[in-house]
Parts: structure tokens; C-alpha cells; sequence
């Protein structure tokens, strides 16, 4: 079938009066069952639920008090009232606050130093005739396959470089990822070389033609590769317990939750009794919850912005011709 029939039976319809049908199926598509959109629907909807239950649970009981999760017995799945007594406690100074002011540090950080070193390493690793490409690329490959392991890697920051209870051995060591370089390599390949013929034509140099060729027309993957450096080091929290496990003034946020949720740790603020009166003091189980809430939320701000390039930035680096 040619693709001028394959275009025909794809293109959205219209009727007399210009009103827009969907487009006809295709031949080799079958009419969808009732049986099938059922179970598609019903899947779809256990699916959702699975995400979102969870969720609602640990935010209600992070806005329950006292009263509420014994009623519960743990977690609550009804409200019996509601407070913001426990996010006044975490946020009201002291480990948590300083936690959060050092995660968002190390991932703003953190994920300028990964992307603008991929970016570099990948345009490099893109073009044919670089210096040693092939040689380079076969090492990253290799990392991704083998490693030293936890004892040579904490030996070489914690000893060598000096780096324990040091702010940047949570950030160097985790710097580049192997496969991120790989995505962002395979989409900087698929970029116009006649844009880049034309801009070495006009005598433009490597660095500018990465910064006005080649960066504007691959904002997608840049995008996704920059959301996974900051998830990254957002949730990280093995690096903090193995250079900085003393000192929680210096703790990120995802291991102070991993201390006070995962251990059963005494929550700070836990036993402040002359901040609220009786039944009003929040719930261990709350103050705890409010620590994975708070955890959650940038992570659910920034996704949405960088959803619509998530697509894109993946499969255009995979697709060749």
C-alpha cells in the first residue's frame, strides 16, 4: 500500500457542515471490543489508584493529629480532622529546615556541574573526527559494566582527595552518568549537519557552534538528562552516610528521612510538649509522614514543566533515518 493510501485513511474527516470526525482506522487496526476498553478502563483505573492511594494516605496522615492515627491504629485513611501542626514543627527551624536548604543547594548545584559536563563530552563524543572518540567512548561503556566498588570509591575520596564531611563528595562522585552521556550523544548525532556545515562555512568555531546550533535544537533531551541529574541527587542519601554520618547539621533531607522513617529514629521536634497542648501535639507518625511530603514536593513542581519533552528527549536520540 502506498503511503499516499496510508495518508488517506489516516486524515481527519469532516462533514458538510465542517464539523471534525476522527480520523478513519486504519485497515490493519480491529475495531476495539466493548470487552476490551473495559479492561483497558479497568486496568487504567487499578493503575491510578495504586499511585494515588498511597500518596493520599501519607499526606493525611502527615495533616492528622494525634487523635486521628489512634483512631487509625497507623496510617489514616479517613480524616478525623485535620492540622498543619506537624508542618509547623518540621519547617519551623532546626534539622529539617537546614536539610532541605542543603538538598536543593547540592541539586542545583549538582545537576549544573553533570549537564554542562555531558553537554561537553557528548558533543565531543558526536562528532566523528574528535580526538580519541572512539577510544572514549568504549571507557564510558566499560563504566557502566564495571566498577570498583564502595570501599576503592571511599578510599579514593574520603582518603586521597581528602573529601570526608565535605560538601563535594556528595557531588563529584555521582557527577556523570555513563548512559546520560550515551542519550545525549545519540540525539547531538542526529542533529542537521547541514546547519553545521553552514556554520563552519561561515567560520564559526566548535564551542559556537555548540552553543547556537546545537543546544537551541536539542532542548528536549537536555531537559530530561537535567530532570534526571537533580532527581538524582535529590533522592540521593548513600553518599551522605558514607562521608558525612555524623555531623547532622551537614545531612541532606533524604537521609534525615531515612534516619527518622526508615530506623524509627526519634523525630526532632518530637518531644516539644510546651509548643502544644495535649491532643494537639503532632503525631510521631505525622511528623514523620510530613517529612516524606515534604520530600515529594519539588519533584512534583518541576515534572510537569519537563513532561512534554520526555518523548522526545528519549526515542528522537534512538531513531535513526
Amino acid at each position: 500500500m502506498s503511503s499516499s493510501a496510508l495518508s488517506f485513511k489516516t486524515k481527519p474527516r469532516t462533514t458538510k457542515r465542517g464539523v471534525q470526525l476522527a480520523p478513519k482506522r486504519p485497515v490493519w487496526e480491529e475495531k476495539p471490543s466493548k470487552v476490551g476498553q473495559a479492561a483497558k478502563g479497568t486496568t487504567l483505573t487499578v493503575v491510578v489508584l495504586l499511585v494515588i492511594v498511597p500518596i493520599y494516605c501519607v499526606v493525611l496522615t502527615s495533616l492528622s493529629p494525634q487523635s486521628s492515627v489512634n483512631i487509625a491504629g497507623g496510617i489514616v485513611l479517613v480524616p478525623h480532622g485535620l492540622t498543619l501542626n506537624a508542618y509547623r514543627e518540621m519547617l519551623g527551624g532546626g534539622v529539617i529546615t537546614r536539610a532541605m536548604v542543603i538538598s536543593l543547594a547540592i541539586t542545583v548545584v549538582g545537576t549544573a556541574i553533570s549537564m554542562v559536563v555531558s553537554v561537553f563530552c557528548a558533543y565531543g563524543l558526536s562528532r566523528p573526527r574528535s580526538l580519541g572518540h572512539r577510544w572514549i567512548l568504549m571507557t564510558l561503556i566499560a563504566t557502566m559494566f564495571f566498577s570498583g566498588g564502595i570501599i576503592p570509591s571511599f578510599i579514593v575520596v574520603a582518603d586521597i582527595f581528602h573529601g570526608y564531611d565535605q560538601y563535594w563528595s556528595l557531588v563529584l562522585p555521582g557527577a556523570v552518568s555513563a548512559f546520560n552521556i550515551l542519550i545525549i550523544r545519540a540525539f547531538y548525532m542526529n542533529t542537521a549537519g547541514e546547519l553545521i556545515e553552514a556554520a563552519k562555512l561561515d567560520g564559526a568555531s566548535e564551542l559556537r557552534i555548540l552553543w547556537s546550533v546545537v543546544l537551541p535544537t536539542s532542548k528536549a533531551v537536555n531537559a530530561v538528562m537535567a530532570l534526571f541529574y537533580a532527581v538524582g541527587y535529590w533522592s540521593a542519601f548513600f553518599n551522605v552516610m558514607l562521608y558525612m554520618p555524623a555531623d547532622s547539621s551537614k545531612w541532606t533531607l533524604q537521609y534525615v528521612l531515612y534516619t527518622y522513617v526508615s530506623q524509627g529514629a526519634t523525630m526532632p521536634g518530637q518531644n516539644s510538649a510546651t509548643t502544644f497542648a495535649g491532643k494537639d501535639m503532632p503525631a510521631p507518625l505525622s511528623l514523620q509522614m510530613c517529612v516524606v511530603v515534604l520530600t515529594l514536593i519539588p519533584i512534583l513542581i518541576v515534572y510537569p514543566f519537563v513532561q512534554k519533552h520526555f518523548t522526545k528527549g528519549m526515542l528522537t536520540g534512538a531513531i535513526k533515518g
